[in-house]
């Protein structure tokens, strides 16, 4: 684990904070109201509201607020592996695959387990000096535990080049 994981996790966790930050670097999922719920260096647990700036006119919320929240959930982990890493690390979706279950008319909490994917992959691309990529998977289910949705979201890392 990054020395500075558990300061970025810690700067997750401070509500303020992270609603400053969604509000001037991710300002949709902001209004649609995505927050991380929980998070360690394995875990993440992102929620996303059934409200009027999430829904869609079928009266579910719109599959990019979901989508917002599961990228949320693997790239807090992601974020939190890289924070203040030496030599800096890149890191870019580079796919994102879907599949949904069932219409969300409530809260979905958006849960990925793969921290320990992050890790290794990043570690893995500062000593080899070549890109490594990661497919993180984000289940979202409802408030009686159905599954809602699934997301595959394919992370790509790269150790920076020095200019």
């Amino acid at each position: 684990m990054n020395s500075n994981t558990a300061a970025f996790i810690k700067r997750m966790r401070n509500p303020v904070k992270f609603r400053l930050f969604l509000l001037f670097k991710l300002p949709a999922a902001y209004f649609a109201g995505v927050r991380v719920r929980e998070i360690d260096e394995k875990r993440c647990v992102v929620t996303v509201p059934y409200k009027w700036l999430s829904q869609n006119p079928f009266r579910s919320t719109y599959f990019a607020c979901l989508s917002m929240a599961a990228e949320m959930s693997t790239g807090s982990l992601a974020m939190a592996h890289l924070y203040k890493i030496n030599p800096p690390v890149s890191m870019l979706v580079v796919k994102v695959e879907s599949e949904y279950f069932k219409k969300a008319t409530a809260r979905t909490n958006f849960v990925c387990e793969d921290g320990k994917f992050f890790e290794e992959a990043i570690a893995e691309t500062i000593a080899t000096g070549d890109a490594r990529i990661v497919k993180a998977k984000s289940i979202g289910r409802n408030k009686e535990g159905e599954v809602v949705a699934e997301f595959y979201i394919t992370w790509s890392f790269k150790v920076k080049s020095k200019k």
